[in-house]
């Protein structure tokens, strides 16, 4: 878990500079565009240095589109940054070499990899565009007779080493500091899963002796004065025999509620199925349920009480006319959703409602992230409620 945690994380910074970076790439060619009116050049290649930018805009514009509608892969940050130093390379070429003012300049973008949480890349790529930053000089010293290779080549060689060094140390904080949280966040992982365990173990047992102690004693009870309401059809005792059942009826909803004995015997379908339908009938409104079996995963009582507390709110709030209860499942995940067309409600004021002291929902947000799962809540006023709940299926 701790190693998926790392994973996750990392991914996801790496993700985030990706994309930012994506978005400073297409600003800097604007920038380069420029050069030529803005900068007078000796050395100038009009043809190949409009060619050589117009296809890094177009290659730009089409890995941000790419980037910001598809999931970014692991090889992206790389991938992209060596495209840059290779255009950016072509460009000095083009546009003068040596003789450009703004030479130093091109070499920025590739500083954005330090963001990727590798350092080793960071200090491989950088260490390339510091040395592709010298040999463009060396290419333009040995070419043309009129272009000097001057002392401040090598100050400008060695403020990029620098750069290099600089960046590569930011990266390797920003592993260690990310280690930190997913350390932490393996604490709180083996936290919340002690005490899940804990809550469980402590439903199970009151559960027992709910219904080994008290209810048995009610039903006894009532068995009693049914016998002696065949004798004697006294009102108090038949008043008496309603109570207790009534009694014994709330009792095994409420062993029930803390530990639905129907996941154990038939599994989460099932269970799912007996809960929406006794929802339907006390909440009035249609209910339409597509329940793929899913068998007994471990899971299941998370699940369980998603759905319960979603219908429960249903029950008290929504007014709805019709609700659906989806459970769907695939090969990596088991998919639970339960949406109505009830009044809805602004998700603004949720964390108002939490501090108020009404978890529902919200104290399973947690549960369901220690699995390695999301748990997403969307609604507004006038346009009902809809709630996913995704966890792992191994």
């Amino acid at each position: 878990m701790a190693g998926r945690d790392r994973d996750r994380v990392v991914e996801r910074y790496a993700t985030e500079a990706v994309r930012v970076t994506a978005f400073l790439r297409l600003p800097l060619i604007a920038l380069i565009a420029l050069l030529g009116p803005v900068v007078r050049i000796e050395h100038w290649m009009p043809t190949l240095f409009l060619l050589v930018l117009l296809g890094y805009a177009v290659a730009a514009a089409v890995w941000l589109a790419v980037v910001l509608r598809r999931q970014v892969r692991p090889w992206a940050g790389w991938a992209s940054t060596c495209v840059d130093i290779a255009a950016l390379l072509a460009l000095c070429l083009a546009s003068g070499g040596a003789t450009s003012s703004l030479l130093p300049v091109f070499f920025l973008l590739p500083v954005a990899v330090a963001f990727q949480y590798r350092p080793a890349l960071t200090a491989s790529l950088g260490t390339c565009t510091a040395v592709g930053y010298l040999l463009v000089w060396i290419f333009y010293a040995v070419r043309d007779d009129l272009v000097d290779l001057p002392g401040v080549v090598f100050l400008y060689f060695g403020f990029l080493l620098w750069l290099t060094a600089a960046t590569t140390a930011l990266s390797f904080v920003l592993v260690r500091r990310s280690g930190t949280v997913i350390s932490l966040l393996d604490v709180r992982r083996r936290l919340v899963a002690e005490s899940m365990g804990a809550e469980e173990r402590e439903r199970r047992r009151l559960a027992e002796h709910l219904h080994d102690g008290p209810l048995q004693n009610v039903l006894a009870a009532r068995m009693d004065l049914e016998e002696a309401i065949e004798r004697d059809r006294d009102p108090a005792l038949v008043a008496a025999e309603a109570a207790l059942r009534e009694t014994a009826t709330q009792l095994r909803s409420t062993v029930t509620t803390l530990h639905p004995q129907v996941l154990e015997q038939l599994g989460l379908t099932a269970a799912l199925r007996e809960l929406a339908d006794g929802h339907g009938r006390r909440g009035g409104y249609e209910i339409r349920v597509r329940l793929a079996e899913v068998g007994r995963p471990e899971c299941q009582s998370l699940l369980y009480r998603v759905a319960r507390e979603a219908l429960g709110n249903i029950d008290k709030h929504a007014h709805a006319h019709r609700v659906d209860v989806l459970l769907a499942r695939t090969a990596t995940a088991i998919t639970l959703e339960v949406a109505d067309d009830g009044v809805g409600f602004d998700p603004d004021g949720l964390p108002a409602r939490v501090a108020e002291g009404h978890i529902g929902l919200a104290s399973q947000f947690l549960r369901i992230e220690n699995l390695g799962g999301t748990l997403e809540l969307t609604s507004a006023p006038g346009e009902g409620t809809r709630v996913v709940a995704t966890v792992p299926s191994s």
